[in-house]
């Protein structure tokens, strides 16, 4: 068998749709404005000691220089309650936030509600990665709702059914 060797962006998207992921928006109130991202290359488990989690972002994100500010940013893990929320965080236009609920803590950190998980992070380090940043997060606090995650793949949202505990 022989391996396709097509690596032009279009079709790297294509094939890069073909691995399941959550969805993660990260989030912060900045200057009493709420800013965030989405990041479907959002990782945890990347240290337990200390607790890091890591995603990568666009150096062509007109959002990452301002969130990047931030004392703390708030990590939505999206469930199936927040349809719509990926798309309207990411939107380039408009509010980003209209009719969405959230959650501010003390330390600005922006959470959304109906996440299926949140984790109050900081910036540990950031490194170059061709024409993204890797950026490593240090997690100081956490909550799990029982909603089931949002699974971004093949380019479409679907939602994982997470089975009942006897």
């Amino acid at each position: 068998m022989s391996l396709n060797q097509d690596l032009d962006p279009l079709t790297l998207r294509k094939v890069f749709a073909q691995h399941p992921s959550g969805v993660a928006a990260l989030c912060a109130e900045i200057d009493g404005v709420k800013t965030g991202i989405v990041a479907s290359s959002f990782t945890v488990g990347v240290s337990l000691e200390p607790a890091l989690v890591m995603f990568a972002v666009q150096k062509a994100s007109n959002t990452w220089p301002k969130l990047r500010h931030a004392g703390r940013i708030g990590i939505s893990v999206l469930s199936e309650r927040n349809e719509g929320v990926c798309g309207q965080i990411a939107s380039k236009k408009g509010d980003r936030f209209a009719g969405v609920a959230t959650h501010t803590t003390a330390e600005s950190a922006l959470f959304i509600e109906d996440s299926t998980l949140w984790l109050d992070s900081s910036i540990y380090n950031e490194v170059e990665a061709g024409d993204h940043w890797v950026v490593l997060l240090e997690v100081h606090g956490h909550r799990i709702s029982e909603h089931a995650p949002s699974i971004f793949h093949d380019s479409g949202f679907h939602a994982l059914r997470v089975p009942e505990l006897v």
